[in-house]
Order: structure tokens, then sequence, then C-alpha cells
């Protein structure tokens, strides 16, 4: 197994807040495996299109998925604020400072938002 795929799997795991009972018990449905160690072939890719299923890739019940949280992120990133200007935005205008708090809805409209930012910068425009 790929190091940078294993990476990814346990960073999976971490946001997904799963036990190793729970993250083992999906191995073995899942892919069929008891460890990484035992994977060949196209098991990564079985996990992982397991993981962004609805019900998996939610970070909380009701809340944004993994990909809105992900791409929130890279959006930060190319608008190049740091963690305490992103902070002061979203709670300025969304009035919540935790991320981790945020409906899908909340979601959609901060990454509107951020991608409404990013388009008027005359530096950052590649969207």
């Amino acid at each position: 197994m790929d190091r940078k795929k294993l990476a990814v799997i346990h960073i999976v795991k971490k946001e997904l807040s799963l036990s190793d009972d729970e993250y083992r018990n999906i191995l073995k449905k899942v892919p069929g495996v008891r460890s990484e160690k035992d994977w060949t072939g196209n098991k990564f890719n079985k996990l992982m299109r397991y993981f962004v299923r609805p019900r998996h890739y939610r970070v909380t019940n009701g809340g944004m998925t993994l990909r809105q949280k992900y791409y929130i992120r890279q959006l930060k990133e190319r608008l190049q604020w740091d963690d305490s200007h992103f902070q002061n935005y979203i709670y300025k205008y969304f009035h919540k400072r935790e991320l981790n708090t945020y409906t899908r809805h909340d979601a959609s409209n901060l990454i509107v938002a951020l991608l409404s930012i990013l388009k008027s910068s005359p530096d950052k425009r590649r969207v």
C-alpha cells in the first residue's frame, strides 16, 4: 500500500471519528481485508467509495459533508487567509466559530461567499 493512500485513509478515519473497532469492521466488510497490509488492486478505491456515501460522508449528522469541508479549506488557502482571519470572517458573517457545527446549507452559503471573494480578488481569479 502506498503511504499517501494510507495517510488519506487515516485522515478520513479521523474526520469521521471512527473507532479502531468500527474501522476494522469496515475493512472486513468493504474491501474484505483485516489490515491495510493485505491490500491489492482496487481495494483503496472501494473503501473510498464506501466512505463517500452520504451516511459516511457527513462530518456530523445533518452537518456539512467532508467534500464541503475540504473545499472550504482549499478556498481558504487560495485566499491566503490565516486561521484567525478565517475564524473572524465566518463568525462575523455566519455567527458560528466552529466549522464543524455548520449544516450543509451553511457550508454551501459559505462556499458561495468565499468563491465570490475569490472572484473579486484581482490576483486570485483562478477559480
